[in-house]
């Protein structure tokens, strides 16, 4: 289905931080579509492996991650890989030929501005690993749905040599969520 960019947010109460994630895909997308569990790609005969195993799939989601949290590297790159897990909660599948990556970053200047200590240390303030637990949930949730917000709001397009990719048929694909859910 014809993608596109999307975004989504969370923000985590005071009582662990306040702080906010925000989440930017570019998604093209390559996988077995799934929307809140529902395996809507199956459903609606769309899906890469439906006519051969051997066919590589298409699909690259780039996605950008921003955070307001005090984060070093390390802490960003353990971001970085649960918003590959929000990807897998859409069914995409990161196959060989696919270009997917991550990219994540924090705003707040504590994590990167160093401060003199004493003796030849320097020392800079940010957030304990015990407590970026509730980001990963963070950022998992806002890349889903910035996926399915790009897919959702894509329009069937036709290109170079009138190739058409279809737009997700928001209406069916919401009726079976709706089914599934009673």
């Amino acid at each position: 289905f014809k993608g596109g960019i999307g975004t989504a947010s969370r923000r985590l109460p005071a009582s662990l931080g306040g702080f906010t994630v925000g989440v930017l895909v570019q998604s093209n997308f390559g996988g077995v579509l799934q929307v809140a569990g529902v395996p809507v790609g199956q459903r609606l005969g769309k899906y890469y492996l439906k006519d051969e195993l051997t066919r590589a799939a298409d699909g690259s989601c780039m996605i950008v991650v921003a955070t307001d949290a005090p984060l070093g590297s390390r802490n960003l790159e353990r971001l970085a890989k649960r918003a590959m897990l929000g990807l897998a909660r859409t069914g995409g599948v990161s196959s060989n030929g696919s270009g997917d990556f991550v990219v994540a970053f924090s705003t707040d200047p504590r994590a990167r501005t160093k401060q003199r200590a004493e003796g030849r240390t320097e020392v800079h303030e940010e957030l304990r690993n015990d407590d970026v637990s509730p980001l990963f949930l963070a950022v998992i949730e806002a890349t889903e749905e910035a996926i399915l917000n790009s897919l959702f709001m894509a329009r069937t397009t036709t290109g170079v040599g009138g190739v058409t990719i279809e737009a997700l048929p928001a209406a069916r694909v919401a009726e079976m969520v709706k089914r599934a859910q009673r």
